[in-house]
């Protein structure tokens, strides 16, 4: 594989960064995971946009204007020979002597990594997932700004982590206060009587690019929504319940620590919105 590093590809093999490099010495930098469908990358524009925003939220110079960085994209596919691929755009602040003043870096690193990805196992689709709550609290807003796409993901290692431990595919994170969040890589939803419901972004959870997707598709197949505040509870007497990300679409979920949602099947809603997602998919992308 071809990696896109500083405006030159190399060899997976040479693709390598000094061990000063902010990014490796402190999380200092923030990236982006798009996905291409037959060679055309989905909602890229959102995707760049949140990356500047993030960069912005860091005062990390973003080295390239947001058409250019879509050009590089596209040439990553290209030089790859690549049609169904996860691309992650990684920024770092770059190489300077160790300490946390920004100022000691002149130039930022740029990384685009592509890999061959055709979606996730079928069986999960059809089966579920099992999730569980972890002990591991979201940062607060206050404490950290969660639309920064930030590259210190300590947070969310420590609760997949704990979700690992117990069994579970995804960990889902309770805010300070107690109500639910979001997982350690995904938004999630429950549906509840036909009611469509999210937690809110003022608990602190990342705005997710998909997460709005299924709020807008939501809305076009009358449903109703709701961005709330949710407990445990909620989700254990829910009748579906699914997760959202870039790579997974929309995931069903089967279990929550041990709790069976619904008949324990991925439910009507879930199933629709699946399909409107894809359709989506097959517009956007001309497929």
């Amino acid at each position: 594989m071809r990696i896109y590093l500083n405006s030159k590809f190399v060899d997976e093999q040479r693709a390598v960064i000094s061990v000063l490099d902010h990014g490796f010495l402190y999380g200092d930098g923030v990236f982006e995971t798009l996905r291409a469908y037959q060679g055309r990358l989905f909602r890229s524009d959102e995707h760049l946009r949140r990356l500047k925003e993030s960069a912005r939220g860091l005062e990390i110079f973003l080295p390239y204007t947001l058409p250019v960085l879509r050009r590089q994209l596209d040439e990553t596919l290209l030089v790859n020979h690549l049609k169904n691929a996860l691309l992650r755009i990684c920024i770092s602040r770059g190489c300077g002597p160790i300490g946390l003043d920004p100022a000691l870096c002149r130039k930022p690193t740029f990384v685009i990594i592509p890999r061959v990805f055709n979606g996730y196992n079928p069986r999960q689709y059809h089966h579920g997932l099992k999730i569980a709550i972890v002990s591991v609290r979201r940062t607060p807003r206050s404490v950290l700004d969660p639309q920064i796409k930030s590259a210190n993901f300590l947070n969310n290692i420590l609760a997949k982590i704990q979700a690992k431990r117990n069994r579970a595919d995804e960990g889902l994170m309770l805010a300070v206060n107690g109500y639910l969040t979001e997982g350690s890589i995904s938004n999630f939803f429950i549906v509840t009587r036909g009611r469509l419901y999210t937690p809110t972004v003022d608990l602190g959870i990342l705005a997710g690019i998909t997460r709005r997707l299924v709020i807008d598709l939501a809305r076009q197949a009358d449903i109703p929504v709701k961005e709330t505040r949710l407990r445990p509870s909620d989700l254990y007497k829910a009748d579906e319940c699914f997760l959202t990300n870039t790579s997974m679409e929309i995931m069903p979920v089967a279990k929550a620590d041990g709790f069976t949602i619904g008949d324990g099947r991925p439910g009507p809603v879930t199933r629709l919105l699946h399909e409107a997602y894809q359709e989506q998919v097959r517009l956007e992308c001309r497929i």
